[in-house]
């Protein structure tokens, strides 16, 4: 099996109640340990960015939020960056929980807050391409000379590979 060649690796952690859609955005998740609350703090460790994620249909899965920040508070790395994503934005008819109310809390947490939808494909590629931009943004100076852009693995030079962001289609 060949190597894969990227220039540099994130590590990110989707969290949430069981329920929302992390499975759905990512196919690697935190196997539903969250329901018992059992997530152990390695999940954290080295962790460059952090989604968390609720359900618009839901309003328990928002509230949960505060308790999801406390972890990360916790257990992450100082100056991990957080986004929130109110996901199953297509089920406008089931909402309970306006857009205006998460972009709320994310800002009394100063964190970037998104509407996504797994199942319609609505913003979960931007969320990841965004959540990558932040973080290089956060990264120590490189090389002026060094240009890095964020893109998925089966990029335009034909070397298609098997990764999150390839399945987004």
């Amino acid at each position: 099996m060949a190597k894969r060649q990227y220039d540099l690796l994130f590590k990110l952690l989707l969290i949430g109640d069981s329920g929302v859609g992390k499975t759905c955005i990512l196919y690697r998740d935190t196997a539903g340990q969250e329901r018992f609350h059992t997530i152990t703090t390695s999940y954290y460790r080295g962790a460059m960015g952090i989604m968390m994620v609720y359900d618009i249909t839901n309003s328990k899965s928002l509230e949960n939020i505060s308790k999801w920040l406390r972890y990360i508070d916790e257990h992450a790395s100082e100056g991990v960056v957080k986004v929130l994503l109110g996901n199953k934005c297509d089920m406008t008819d089931r909402r309970v929980i306006s857009k205006e109310r998460g972009e709320q809390i994310a800002v009394d947490h100063s964190i970037r807050f998104m509407e996504t939808s797994a199942k319609a494909n609505i913003n979960i590629e931007k969320a990841f391409y965004e959540m990558a931009e932040n973080i290089l943004d956060k990264m120590p100076e490189r090389n002026s000379t060094e240009q890095i852009k964020v893109r998925p693995l089966n990029d335009d030079r034909g070397n298609t590979r098997n990764s999150c962001c390839s399945s987004f289609t």
